[in-house]
């Protein structure tokens, strides 16, 4: 049976009784081994005994494929029932499960952890179809997924979050569960004896001072605006940044932009388009980073992103200072856009 995304949480908790095989899989990791994990608690609440928890991998079937029906037919030593944990599946494995399914012998719960799997693909096939099985999907959090997250975390250790709190903690956040909840514990640790998560927590726990002058650097040339690009570069400078750091972000920010233009090409709405970049755009830079949006052609931002390109590899090769070459790609940009405003 098919576990739909936004169905797997509560799935992956309170699993039927019967379930004997589970393939976990998607493109967010972070995301699949923790709903692996919630669903091998169920029957064996510590994943480090060795006595209850067989863990293995693609290789170690492959190399010795008769190794899967003996862990799940195994009895283990003190009680109770057992679980197969199987990380990294792919379509390699696919006869092996299916025949598998046909033998089952024992009452261990298999689960298996894979990645993004087509929907044509040999291993998907047998557990989106097979009934006694569970296809779970793990597809990357929206925004309201992530709200979700964020406050039920933080209300299980007594703690509330103001609304613009929450919403500037999710723009900081991306697609990958791992990455969310690690970002989470750390707010949990910095908020340790307070009541309430204000935006000023956020901020200082998930901001980074030298990635948002990065950002307002990479603003201010897409937008046009070379005074305030000779300001905030100068702050980059004095504050130690690394060139690299501004080059990377610079081209991050200009293939968002042509990921935008070249969706809106195809008739898609600019906003929809925006809601699906991963990481997000920050609220407070979405309006203008929606009028550059507007403003650049894709024949024009692809220009730019060949000039961050080459800015990048002669800092990397050449003994020319890394600061005068980024400040002049950057400065140049800005040049092309406010050619265009």
């Amino acid at each position: 049976m098919i576990v739909k995304n936004h169905e797997a949480d509560r799935y992956v908790t309170a699993p039927p009784k019967g379930l004997m095989l589970a393939l976990v899989y998607g493109p967010d990791a972070g995301l699949v081994q923790e709903r692996a994990e919630k669903l091998l608690k169920t029957v064996a609440p510590d994943l480090t005994d060795p006595f209850n928890v067989a863990d293995l991998n693609e290789a170690a079937l492959l190399g010795d494929p008769a190794r899967l029906a003996d862990e799940a037919a195994a009895i283990s030593m003190m009680g109770g029932r057992r679980v197969v944990r199987i990380r990294g599946a792919g379509n390699d494995l696919a006869e092996l499960f299916e025949s598998f399914m046909d033998h089952h012998k024992g009452d261990a719960l298999v689960v298996i952890e894979a990645g993004d799997l087509a929907k044509t693909s040999a291993l998907r096939k047998i557990f989106d179809g097979h009934k006694s099985a569970a296809a779970i999907q793990c597809y990357p959090d929206s925004a309201r997924d992530l709200g979700d997250v964020v406050r039920d975390a933080l209300r299980a250790e007594g703690l509330s979050i103001a609304p613009d709190a929450l919403e500037d903690a999710v723009s900081r956040l991306g697609s990958d569960r791992g990455v969310t909840r690690r970002e989470i514990e750390k707010l949990l640790l910095y908020m340790h004896g307070k009541k309430q998560v204000g935006i000023e927590d956020v901020r200082a726990v998930m901001g980074d001072e030298a990635e948002a002058r990065s950002e307002s650097a990479c603003d201010a040339a897409a937008g046009g605006d070379l005074a305030k690009l000779d300001r905030e570069l100068e702050r980059l400078w004095v504050s130690d940044t690394q060139p690299a750091q501004v080059i990377r972000s610079a081209m991050g920010h200009f293939q968002k932009l042509l990921q935008a233009r070249e969706s809106t090409s195809r008739g898609e709405a600019l906003d929809t388009v925006m809601k699906r970049l991963r990481p997000p755009v920050h609220f407070s830079r979405q309006a203008g980073f929606k009028a550059q949006a507007q403003r650049w052609n894709s024949d024009k931002l692809g220009e730019a992103l060949d000039m961050l390109l080459e800015a990048e590899v002669l800092t990397r090769t050449t003994g020319v200072p890394a600061e005068a070459v980024t400040g002049r790609t950057l400065m140049n940009i800005a040049a092309i856009a406010k050619g265009r405003m």
